[in-house]
């Protein structure tokens, strides 16, 4: 299967293939965005599977100041990776990442970076076939600091601890006190 660069009249069909990686979005909003980062600077760097035609997949490589777990920077990093359910297991991800891979190599990067919600065990183990190592998982935050704005529908229960944390035994409050944030740009 063919795998090449984005070319601009495949953006219409690109935009409809991001939707399905991020249904969240409007259609408007993802075209518009996936325009603005293709002439950023840096530029997202994007590869597009394509049979008879007709793009099946895609991968977009951006480049970040810092990701977890990498020691280089800055770092190409996966920021959209989806492959049509039709085409999937037939190794059009894999193809998707070794001109990833490759593209990264030729530019003189290191390493790469990606990530995936932990509960999207399809693309932790592809990630994982693909020689990539889990190297923390991340609880993200947020808090209006409008209280008329609308609160988005929480994808967990609050963590309530039951108890308060033992400062005797407890790793995190006896090395750094009772909360631990660390903050990466």
């Amino acid at each position: 299967m063919p795998i090449r660069p984005l070319e601009i009249s495949d953006i219409p069909r690109w935009t409809e293939l991001r939707a399905r990686l991020w249904p969240h979005e409007s259609l408007g909003e993802l075209d518009v965005e996936g325009r603005a980062a293709l002439t950023a600077e840096p530029p997202l760097v994007v590869f597009v599977a394509e049979e008879n035609r007709t793009l099946v997949g895609f991968l977009e490589l951006g480049l970040r100041s810092v990701a977890e777990g990498c020691t280089s920077s800055p770092v190409p990093y996966v920021e959209g990776w989806y492959v049509e359910a039709d085409w999937r297991r037939r190794g059009v991800g894999s193809a998707l990442m070794q001109a990833a891979e490759e593209w990264s190599r030729t530019h003189g990067y290191t390493e790469l970076g990606s990530d995936t919600e932990e509960v999207n065990r399809l693309s932790r183990v592809a990630h994982a076939a693909l020689g990539f190592e889990e190297v923390e998982t991340l609880v993200v935050f947020r808090k209006p600091l409008d209280p008329r704005q609308v609160r988005p529908q929480s994808r967990t229960e609050p963590y309530r601890p039951e108890k308060p944390p033992d400062k005797a035994t407890d790793p995190v409050t006896r090395s750094v006190g009772p909360i631990a944030h660390r903050h990466q740009s």
